[in-house]
């Protein structure tokens, strides 16, 4: 079987429950992006130290999820919750624990920094376009809270990752 299918030859594609939008309407944008941003995190996390890999393989598993849902397919997984939202807040609490932030940032200072950065950068493109879509169709609120969130979490990484920080607390890990 070949990925040519030739449906999406006149600017058209498939949502997950089979129904057919634009490749230009922002729902395919949203997913797109969300995309977009797990491939980037996938190049990060190459350059990241062990523990901080592991969170970021775990966010990759979550994005599959936002655009899955995003993509009109949330019947075929678990949807991001609260609880989600919550587990990236206590990683925020743990690196702001050990980073000390007192000035603006130019990124790239490190090339794992850099990537991070990048990615802060898509996630928050990400959730405009969330948020965009929302307005027009429904979008549980979950979803915006995440990115949000996972936008937080990948500037505090960044700094830590760069040496910006003052100890390490790599005993109370979550």
């Amino acid at each position: 079987m070949s990925i040519t299918t030739k449906t999406g030859d006149a600017g058209d594609t498939s949502l997950a429950n089979g129904e057919r939008i634009s490749k230009a309407h922002v729902r395919v944008e949203a997913y797109g992006t969300v995309d977009e941003l797990n491939s980037f995190l996938g190049l990060a996390k190459h350059f990241l130290p062990d523990y901080e890999r592991e969170i970021i393989e775990e966010i990759q598993r979550d994005l599959f999820r936002v655009a899955a849902e995003l993509a009109k397919g949330e019947k075929y997984v678990r949807l991001i919750n609260d609880e989600d939202v919550e587990k990236l807040t206590k990683y925020v609490h743990y690196y702001e624990e050990s980073v000390k932030l007192d000035s603006f940032v130019i990124p790239g200072e490190t090339i794992p920094s850099a990537y991070l950065d990048v990615c802060r950068t898509v996630a928050r493109r990400s959730e405009r376009l969330v948020v965009r879509l929302s307005k027009d169709e429904a979008v549980r609120s979950d979803i915006v809270k995440y990115l949000n969130r996972l936008s937080d979490l990948l500037y505090i990484m960044a700094r830590f990752v760069e040496g910006k920080h003052l100890t390490k607390v790599r005993g109370s890990q979550l």
